[in-house]
């Protein structure tokens, strides 16, 4: 089968209450998925503790993530990726309100699959 990762992604544009969560493989201890965000953030206080390593690149767009042991906001555009270790809390601070954001995560190790990711 073959596959596009900027393929039609309508579900989140224009809704900044929905983000598009596409998963695109899954084996043992692996599952990639494409995610595509427009003007979406993580809640207020909300933090990501996913017990499961995430390495994540930005293939279009921009956004901001903020990890709870760094004082600075990390910002990404397309080619920047970042590993984030298992119960590492991060958060996603800010996604471009005028373009799709579109990442490409890769998430590793023992996954629980009720954990929130």
């Amino acid at each position: 089968m073959l596959a596009n990762l900027f393929s039609p992604y309508s579900a989140a544009i224009g809704d900044p209450e929905r983000e598009s969560f596409e998963e695109l493989l899954r084996r043992p201890n692996l599952r990639i998925e494409r995610i595509v965000s427009m003007g979406q953030s993580s809640s207020p206080g909300f933090w990501y503790d996913q017990p499961h390593g995430e390495w994540v690149v930005l293939l279009q767009g921009s956004a901001g993530l903020s990890f709870e042991h760094e004082q600075t906001e990390r910002v990404l555009r397309p080619g920047d990726f970042v590993d984030i270790p298992p119960h590492c809390r991060h958060r996603v601070e800010w996604t471009d309100r005028d373009t799709p954001t579109i990442w490409l995560a890769v998430h590793y190790g023992t996954l629980d699959e009720n954990a929130v990711t």
